[in-house]
């Protein structure tokens, strides 16, 4: 269990971060102030050099007071009174202690506060005032301007969140419309093959068995690798073959190398099911499907592509099926501009469907 003590370190390094990333502002600050006071009075090192010692002690003291007492988004009257009163009493204590530093480090005198005439003395102090509350302003607008970027950032975040939650859902829907439909196709082709193929009835239940083992352990997660999708989508083809017969060919092509990259779940099986479904089936003699993952760079490329009708052939469905379209808005939310997926006439006749996506391999 961690102490208090160790509880709090996080929080202190991130304040000492934000100190020491605003610090070349305080140091830009007294350098234009620093210039303005050679201007007037001449021994510009002299004075660039105590300028910067005291807008380092004056910023040291009001911003690092700000972060340890007062860090927060917004202000009332109990934070700004006490932090207005450190400001104010920090401009002495910054001017005479930046004072003495420099002439220490350039080896003369300086004046006591005894020693300063009266005027003289509150003209300096009141010039450190003005200097460290310019500092002030600069530093809490650049806090604001941090803060808000974080809230966006925060927001962006959060709704990237949600759209990818509402993607989930939408394909588990799509999965919860799809399955039973195929299932009681499936069911209805076995109940009129039992009486008169046994054998053939018997390998659809056992394509059936596959497919549905297949597909539970490739949906629990939100990802799964090419060779857990490529497997369930080798037993849905199966499936589709003891429904179609000679009518659908199919062919795999996954590279050993391949096996281990990842990829949302079930991104295939809408792809594959539209080849069938709108390509193939409709053709009287069918046709043949192949599914083939490469690599091209950082890049994975999955092609389907069939020997069916082809484009525009089926009433124009075959570019607007709901489970294309998922499978494009899936693409879009996870990964944006990175992945793409297209849809072309296969030569001579057919479609292909490709997808684009970054190659990520599991660990």
């Amino acid at each position: 269990m961690s102490s208090p003590i160790q509880s709090l370190l996080p929080a202190s390094r991130s304040r000492l971060r934000r100190l020491l990333a605003d610090l070349p502002l305080s140091i830009a600050v007294s350098a234009v102030l620093a210039i303005f006071i050679s201007l007037v009075s001449g021994q510009f090192l002299e004075n660039f050099l105590v300028s910067i010692l005291i807008g380092i002690v004056a910023f040291t003291i009001v911003n690092g007071g700000r972060l340890l007492w007062w860090d927060r988004p917004h202000w009332g009257v109990r934070e700004w009174a006490p932090f207005l009163a450190l400001a104010v009493a920090a401009a002495p204590v910054a001017h005479f202690t930046g004072l003495r530093a420099g002439g220490m480090l350039l080896g003369i005198r300086t004046p006591t506060l005894a020693e300063y005439p009266t005027q003289g003395r509150l003209s300096m102090i009141l010039f450190t005032m003005i200097g460290t509350m310019m500092m002030v302003v600069l530093v809490m607008y650049r806090e604001r301007v941090r803060r808000i970027e974080e809230e966006h950032a925060a927001a962006r975040l959060r709704a990237e969140i949600i759209e990818r939650q509402a993607l989930q859902a939408q394909l588990r829907l799509l999965q919860a419309q799809i399955e039973p439909h195929m299932l009681f196709n499936t069911l209805a082709n076995l109940q009129g093959l039992i009486a008169i193929d046994p054998d053939r009835a018997g390998e659809m239940l056992d394509q059936l068995i596959q497919y549905l083992r297949a597909t539970l352990s490739v949906s629990r997660g939100e990802t799964t690798t090419l060779e857990q999708e490529f497997a369930a989508m080798q037993a849905y083809l199966g499936l589709m073959g003891v429904r179609m017969g000679e009518r659908l060919a199919y062919r795999l092509d996954l590279p050993p190398e391949l096996k281990t990259a990842r990829l949302p779940t079930m991104l295939l099986q809408p792809l594959v099911e539209n080849a069938i479904v709108h390509g193939l089936e409709p053709k009287v003699d069918g046709g043949e499907v192949v599914v083939k993952a490469s690599a091209a760079g950082d890049s994975l490329v999955i092609d389907v592509c069939d020997t069916g009708l082809g484009l525009g052939q089926v009433h124009g469905r075959r570019g607007g099926g709901v489970g294309v379209s998922t499978t494009r808005e899936r693409l879009e939310a996870l990964y944006g501009e990175r992945a793409t997926m297209s849809l072309t006439q296969a030569p001579p006749q057919g479609t292909l469907a490709r997808l684009t996506l970054p190659l990520e391999t599991a660990a």
